[in-house]
């Protein structure tokens, strides 16, 4: 039985090119559904598994910064950025967990995350880690998983969070979280052809992308 301690932890990792809404609501429903104090957001440096990002490391630190600067549970970690070499998410865990031994980590990722989550540098070890908390639509066919990955979420997957809570990782959680249709993608596309993506992120970071001049071209 894992004992709450105050080095529990949701981990959210990604470029957040920039971060926006869909990604803070997702990750603080998360927060509140498992009792975790703190939430720690991690952009990426040089991310793996997708062409760069459109603005740079920097910026994107500094806009997830921006974003969660006056909410006391959110910390924003610059470790991915400031590592030479592809930021491989087990990397990253491996350092969190020697730094917090006994303490639950439950990173949050998306369905269409989820679903290529085999493709993932060492993913096995990451899911001996942490928890994984698996947000998105409900009712997706479990035929869409590689049989690997199928094979894991048999022998981790658990159905509530009180399950999840007796261990400090190791098991698989879908939870469904408030559908906000944002996507980076989108709002870039707004900047790039002269709209507004005002309220879809932080004005605050809309005031520095503004400032910055970032992806105002297409």
């Amino acid at each position: 039985m894992h004992s709450s301690t105050h080095d529990d932890l949701i981990i959210l990792g990604g470029t957040f090119d920039p971060i926006h809404y869909g990604h803070l609501r997702a990750v603080e429903e998360v927060r509140q559904a498992l009792g975790v104090a703190q939430v720690m957001l991690i952009p990426a440096g040089h991310p793996p598994h997708r062409q760069s990002p459109w603005a740079n490391a920097r910026h994107r630190l500094v806009m997830t910064r921006i974003a969660v600067a006056h909410h006391p549970h959110f910390t924003v970690s610059s470790w991915e950025v400031e590592r030479e070499g592809p930021s491989y998410t087990v990397d990253t865990l491996t350092a969190l967990r020697q730094q917090r031994p006994d303490a639950l980590l439950a990173m949050v990722i998306g369905m269409d995350a989820f679903l290529r989550f085999d493709t993932w540098h060492h993913w096995q070890r990451i899911l001996d880690l942490t928890h994984l908390i698996v947000t998105g639509r409900p009712g997706w066919p479990a035929a869409e998983l590689p049989e690997a990955l199928r094979q894991a979420l048999y022998q981790r997957r658990c159905e509530d969070v009180d399950t999840l809570r007796q261990t400090s990782a190791g098991r698989i959680l879908f939870h469904t979280v408030t559908a906000l249709e944002i996507s980076a993608t989108s709002i870039r596309s707004l900047l790039a052809n002269h709209q507004s993506p005002r309220f879809l992120l932080p004005d605050e970071v809309l005031d520095y992308i503004d400032a910055e001049g970032l992806y105002h071209s297409p």
